[in-house]
């Protein structure tokens, strides 16, 4: 069981509104539904949003909905709040609908307390809010976390910034939600919660807000499969065609099906087993886990008889397949 809340405020009673945390729940809610082949992912995620006078979330809906999210053994609690966040000297909060002034708002320490003391074997907290860095810090102790085993953290922005927004939208989600849409996955179209921060990290670069990201766990779980950059079969032959991670495989003319019309007439014609290894080779070219030996392309490694081997990522791949981990 996979269980997700997802909640977004525009609308404040008394402080003042927002504009796009309504449009970025449902982006995060659309994404999360299914899986890229259309399968199930988080089934009927909960979503909470303050759209107006009439349409509020309560800080008593919201703390009710994030102990229900959290008091159960589902395989992923999942929880993601766009709206306004408060810091003070005691701890951060985030600001429902009827918030005054901030301090009345729930207290992220609240939210890690139901999270950290989740039966859930993996409890994921996504915050784009301002100050959402300082979830999961220990007020007593500067610097120390506390964040029990099996929950990931995810922010926005640090304790001290603003989260920006832009086009109507929370840049922070935006690249979330292009991340879980297959930016942030792996060659099995995995897209884990550090694959997420690495790659919202890298496109704010060392200038812009920076995302927060703290974890205890011992293995990232999936939080959504998108479509795969090579197919499966193409990537568990890494060990067929290369016999070792280190091994360079010789290649000859006969493996390129394709002809300049200029070749001597000594030339291997094309031999269709290896024009289909060759094949599965230029698409592991495409994703950087083979390269050409001493040649500016496959097609040249080829026809001149030279070879190609596995990069640094390909011989990890290679490992994970001989190990039946893919």
């Amino acid at each position: 069981m996979r269980k997700a809340l997802v909640v977004g405020i525009d609308h404040y009673d008394r402080i003042g509104s927002l504009s796009g945390a309504v449009s970025d729940a449902y982006s995060v809610k659309n994404v999360l539904d299914r899986h890229a082949d259309g399968t199930l992912n988080f089934a009927q995620p909960r979503v909470l949003v303050g759209t107006g006078p009439h349409a509020t979330v309560t800080r008593a809906d919201l703390r009710g909905a994030v102990e229900e999210l959290f008091k159960d053994d589902a395989d992923v609690s999942l929880f993601y709040f766009a709206g306004h966040g408060y810091i003070d000297g005691v701890g951060g909060y985030l600001c429902a609908s009827d918030s005054a002034d901030g301090h009345d708002g729930l207290s992220l320490s609240e939210v890690m307390a139901f999270a950290n003391r989740s039966p859930a074997k993996n409890k994921v907290i996504i915050l784009d809010s301002c100050h959402g860095g300082v979830a999961g810090d220990n007020p007593a102790g500067k610097n120390i976390a506390e964040i029990k085993e099996g929950v990931t953290l995810l922010t926005a922005s640090t304790a001290d910034q603003y989260a920006m927004e832009s086009g109507g939208s929370g840049v922070f989600t935006r690249l979330l939600v292009d991340a879980l849409n297959g930016a942030a996955s792996n060659l099995v179209g995995e897209v884990t919660p550090g694959s997420v921060y690495a790659h919202i990290d890298q496109s704010l670069g060392p200038w812009a807000q920076r995302p927060v990201f703290k974890t205890n766990v011992k293995k990232f779980v999936s939080l959504r499969t998108a479509d795969a950059p090579i197919e499966l079969e193409d990537l568990r032959k890494l060990t067929t065609l290369f016999e070792q991670p280190t091994t360079e495989l010789q290649l000859d003319p006969a493996y390129e099906p394709e002809r300049s019309g200029r070749e001597p007439d000594s030339t291997p014609v094309p031999d269709p087993a290896k024009n289909a290894d060759f094949a599965v080779l230029q698409a592991l070219v495409k994703v950087n886990l083979v390269r050409p030996v001493d040649a500016p392309h496959m097609w040249h490694a080829a026809m001149e008889s030279k070879s190609c081997e596995l990069t640094a990522l390909g011989q990890h791949y290679w490992s994970l397949v001989k190990q039946d981990l893919i």
